[in-house]
């Protein structure tokens, strides 16, 4: 007879208490099948009882992931709640769209805290960082910066969708000006080289799944801080560095309660 052990019973069968009097048992490895022998009146009845192991981290603890997200992702902790997943060629999308937001999400939070805290101890005459993009510029007027960016960037997310699509095509030798050995990309993803991995991180990017998931749980962690500045900056009207300043010089009533109350009065 095989039976689903609780978590009580997994305790018992790892330490090898015996909760029946009168069995012997045959115990397996913490996690696999284990037969009981107990006695029954004058008679000895075999008993399976299947012994479940600890599984792998998930977002909700004791939720059972959806089975196309295996654990084998950097970062896989099952969380899908619409499904988006289900098909192998938009997951591996989905993927490299959450790596590419993650990166611009970290540079995001690196630039508006590093030029707000340049404005807030008057090292540099910069504006606060909603409103950097009114900024003129004499070199160049906004339409000309702006047609430059559509072209650089248009320029770098297509030989990064081509890759994708195409992976190593893009490392080929005259694809990209005979700058491939400099930029050697590891997989579609992780570029490498001297001019994106000047440290020499990860070079084995096949077995650097440690590296891959302190990347997107910082990346994870830097899209929910932009989101915070995002709402942070529509309320005070001001920028993060004014904002905790604010805060540490009245801790009690500078919160992001009375700030809400009071907005919304």
């Amino acid at each position: 007879m095989e039976i689903a052990a609780a978590r009580g019973l997994q305790i018992l069968v790892h330490s090898g208490f015996s909760p029946f009097p009168g069995k012997s048992t045959n115990r397996a490895a913490f996690g696999k099948k284990t037969n009981w022998l107990v006695k029954n009146g004058s008679t000895l009845r075999c008993h399976r009882v299947v012994v479940k192991a600890q599984g792998r981290p998930t977002w909700l603890p004791g939720l059972d992931p959806p089975p196309y997200l295996d654990g084998t992702l950097a970062g896989d902790f099952g969380f899908d709640p619409l499904g988006l997943g289900e098909d192998p060629e938009s997951l591996k999308w989905y993927v490299q769209a959450e790596l590419v937001h993650a990166r611009f999400a970290m540079a995001g939070v690196a630039g508006i805290l590093v030029t707000d805290l340049l404005r807030v101890t008057g090292i540099s005459n910069l504006p606060v960082w909603f409103e950097a993009g009114a900024t003129k510029f004499d070199f160049a007027s906004t339409r000309t910066l702006l047609v430059v960016q559509l072209l650089l960037m248009g320029f770098v997310e297509t030989k990064r969708y081509m890759d994708f699509r195409n992976p190593g095509s893009q490392a080929k030798e005259g694809s990209f000006f005979g700058l491939e050995a400099a930029l050697e990309g590891l997989e579609p993803g992780y570029p490498g080289g001297p001019l994106l991995n000047p440290l020499g991180l990860a070079k084995d990017i096949k077995n650097a799944h440690e590296w891959k998931l302190k990347e997107i749980k910082n990346g994870r962690l830097a899209m929910v801080a932009m989101l915070g500045i995002f709402v942070q900056a529509n309320v005070t009207h001001v920028g993060p560095i004014d904002n905790l300043i604010q805060h540490l010089s009245n801790p009690w009533h500078a919160t992001i309660i009375q700030t809400l109350v009071g907005s919304g009065s």
